[in-house]
């Protein structure tokens, strides 16, 4: 049951899962689906019973890792519905509770816990830049959304797709497609005003606005590293320091025995 176990359950449960998922359906591939199950179900009690329930449920990783468990457990019934007369919608319901358990992967990531850490950083340190980004992409959305909801309704007819097109603008993906779709639809000269419109939201926000967040967000991200980077210059400094006060004491006092 040690970590290292685990790890290649779960890929092997992975190869499993992918096989299936291509369509080779095979008996020996349902019992190793179901054995990797209860192999999981039985770690969780394993460790229930040799740390006591209250510490198991307290850790955050066992946390996770029984919530997954539980949840994938119902896909245990999945190898005896019948496809034909059981709600399908059920079928994929129970077939998405198995492959979610693959998220117990994060748990082996080398320093995932500092990554967490920094994670939780930068989001707290670019809270109020996020937060602006969708202010601006709320209120472009609505202005569109007033421009061009009798032009172009397939991108801008409700604030809901006209909030998607402009994030599409945003994130510089598709974005040409919009400005040309107006243009097509109205006169040549509102056709230049609108490609000059976008260019400019692609500009300000789309390659400028993101940059300006992804710098933000990267450099909270690692300011812990700055910090221990600090810490190690501010000690070299020190040091040197240090030396150089022994070196002039030494020569002085070299000097006196000279004299």
């Amino acid at each position: 049951m040690n970590d290292h176990v685990i790890m290649v359950v779960i890929l092997l449960n992975a190869i499993v899962i992918y096989l299936q998922e291509s369509g080779v359906n095979h008996l020996v591939l349902t019992i190793l689906d179901v054995l990797c199950t209860l192999i999981f179900l039985s770690e969780m009690i394993a460790k229930q019973a040799c740390f006591g329930a209250k510490r198991y449920w307290q850790d955050g990783w066992n946390r996770m890792d029984g919530i997954l468990v539980i949840l994938s457990l119902p896909s245990l019934v999945v190898p005896f519905l019948d496809v034909t007369t059981f709600n399908f919608s059920a079928i994929l319901t129970l077939r998405l509770m198995r492959v979610i358990r693959f998220l117990r992967v994060f748990h082996f990531f080398p320093n995932v816990v500092q990554i967490g850490q920094g994670l939780k950083r930068a989001l707290r340190d670019s809270g109020v830049v996020l937060v602006g980004f969708a202010v601006l992409l709320v209120l472009f959305s609505l202005i569109n959304c007033s421009l061009y909801r009798e032009v172009a309704p397939e991108y801008f007819s409700t604030p809901i797709k006209s909030l998607y097109s402009v994030f599409r603008v945003f994130t510089v993906e598709g974005w040409y497609e919009i400005p040309e779709a107006i243009a097509d639809a109205t006169s040549p000269f509102i056709g230049h005003l609108t490609r000059l419109y976008f260019c400019i939201l692609l500009a300000a926000f789309g390659i400028l606005g993101l940059s300006f967040i992804n710098s933000v967000f990267v450099d909270a991200m690692v300011a812990d590293n700055n910090d221990d980077v600090k810490e190690q210059l501010d000690r070299i400094e020190k040091q040197q320091t240090q030396l150089e006060q022994q070196i002039k004491e030494l020569s002085e006092l070299l000097k006196q025995n000279k004299e």
